[in-house]
Formats: C-alpha cells, sequence, structure tokens
C-alpha cells in the first residue's frame, strides 16, 4: 500500500513512522509513506497556506489553492474532477473532527486500497472547497487537536495492521478489541502468581473449549463495564443478521 500524507509539519512523522511495527511494514515493503510539505505548493516568498475567514471571526483557514495543487500533483490532475467517481482502490482523506470516527472495520476497509492520501487540516479548518477533492473524512475521536497530524499518524497504524503480513500472527487482528464488536479478553503470562495475584486456573488447563468460553464471557464482562454502547451495537448486528 501507498500512503501519502500532506502536512505543514513533516518533520513530525519521521519518529512514528521509523519505529516498531511501522518501519518494519515499510521494510518488507508491505507499506510505503511518502511525507509532503504542503508549503512546497505555494507560490509567495512567504509560502503562505492560510488566510483569514470570510464573514470574520477568529483564527486563520487554511487555503484552497495549496491542497488542490498538491492532490494534483500527488494523484494527478484528473483528482480534482473525477475523485467522486474515483477507482474504489484509492481515497483521499481530510483528517478533521467533524469527519467519520474512526473504528476497526473502517481502518479494516481503508487496508483494502492500494493508496489512500491523507490531508493534515490545521488552525481553525480549511476552506470548504477543499471538500471537492476528498472521498472521506476522518475523526479519531470527540475532540479537537491543534491539527491533524496525530490523527493521521493513528489512522496510518491502525490501517497498518490490517495489512497482510505486517502483523506476524493471522489472528492477532480477528481477536483484538472492536474486532467482533467488544473489548478484548485479559490477557496473562508468566509469573503464574504475582504478589498473591494468581492467573485464572482455566488458562492453564489446557481445555481450549473452556478456554475459549471463559474468554467470550470476559470480553462480554469487559465491555459491559467499560463500553457497554458496545454492547448495544453488537446486540443490534446480531439480531440484524438473524432476521
Amino acid at each position: 500500500m501507498q500512503i501519502d500524507v500532506v502536512t505543514i509539519f513533516p518533520g513530525m512523522f519521521p519518529g512514528a513512522l521509523g519505529c516498531s511495527i511501522l518501519k518494519r511494514a515499510q521494510q518488507a515493503g508491505r507499506l510505503r509513506v511518502t511525507v509532503h510539505d504542503l508549503r512546497d505548493y505555494t507560490h509567495d516568498k512567504r509560502r503562505t497556506v492560510d488566510d483569514r475567514p470570510y464573514g470574520g471571526g477568529p483564527g486563520m483557514v487554511m487555503r484552497v489553492e495549496p491542497i488542490f495543487e498538491a492532490v494534483e500533483a500527488i494523484l494527478g490532475a484528473e483528482a480534482t474532477t473525477q475523485h467522486r467517481n474515483g477507482a474504489r482502490t484509492q481515497q483521499t482523506i481530510l483528517m478533521s473532527p467533524q469527519g467519520q470516527p474512526l473504528t476497526s472495520a473502517l481502518a479494516r476497509r481503508l487496508a483494502g486500497m492500494d493508496r489512500l492520501l491523507i490531508l493534515c487540516g490545521h488552525y481553525e479548518g480549511v476552506d470548504e472547497r477543499v471538500k471537492r477533492v476528498v472521498n472521506l473524512s476522518v475523526s479519531i475521536g470527540d475532540y479537537v487537536l491543534t491539527g491533524g497530524e496525530l490523527p493521521a499518524m493513528v489512522l496510518i497504524d491502525s490501517v497498518a495492521r490490517f495489512l497482510p503480513g505486517v502483523i506476524g500472527h493471522a489472528q492477532a487482528t480477528a481477536e483484538e478489541s472492536f474486532a467482533d464488536g467488544l473489548l478484548e479478553y485479559p490477557h496473562y503470562t508468566r509469573p503464574k502468581v504475582f504478589r498473591e495475584m494468581a492467573v485464572p486456573k482455566v488458562l492453564l488447563s489446557g481445555d481450549h473449549e473452556a478456554i475459549g468460553t471463559w474468554r467470550k464471557l470476559q470480553a462480554m464482562a469487559k465491555t459491559l463495564a467499560s463500553r457497554p454502547d458496545l454492547v448495544t451495537a453488537s446486540v443490534r448486528n446480531e439480531q440484524q443478521r438473524g432476521s
């Protein structure tokens, strides 16, 4: 997969992209990430990417021209005229608190694309006309950050984990939190007892059926305690599949 990121702070990305699973995914050729400086697509001496909003108000708004030019330079001139009917293997994404919530299901769907172009918003937001080159807006939560760079890193990491060969164990993404609509069951490792806290006996039994049942019950209990909204959604989905 090829991921292009357009940002005014390209220096924020090498640390996140150069460590752990993302680093190994790139070294293995499973993932390519190219970071583009939006200021390279400006034409004034100050390399201006923002301006005051029409109608007044606080803050600055990211200008439409450099963003259009960046998208056209990276994806081709047709990207700004045919984006709505673009190939299903390519998505242009705007990171925005007004976007669709990032979920495990969305990350998995995006991992099926050949290419993603991620636009990092900043200031008070972007000129609304930027939406003309955007297929999808994505939010990582109901809060506002200083820019779209951190959310872009979160999106890249969550998508990369679903790329074939990136995570070593084939079942790793199938059994984690949100994969089946619930939080993941508890995990334990050695020692068997630590400061009088013992590993549940069922996990030491070797009875895989009993372990599976225990894990399902624990996942349900954990979800009910921390995220009851997920249980409601999971039950609703089961009902819809059964109807």
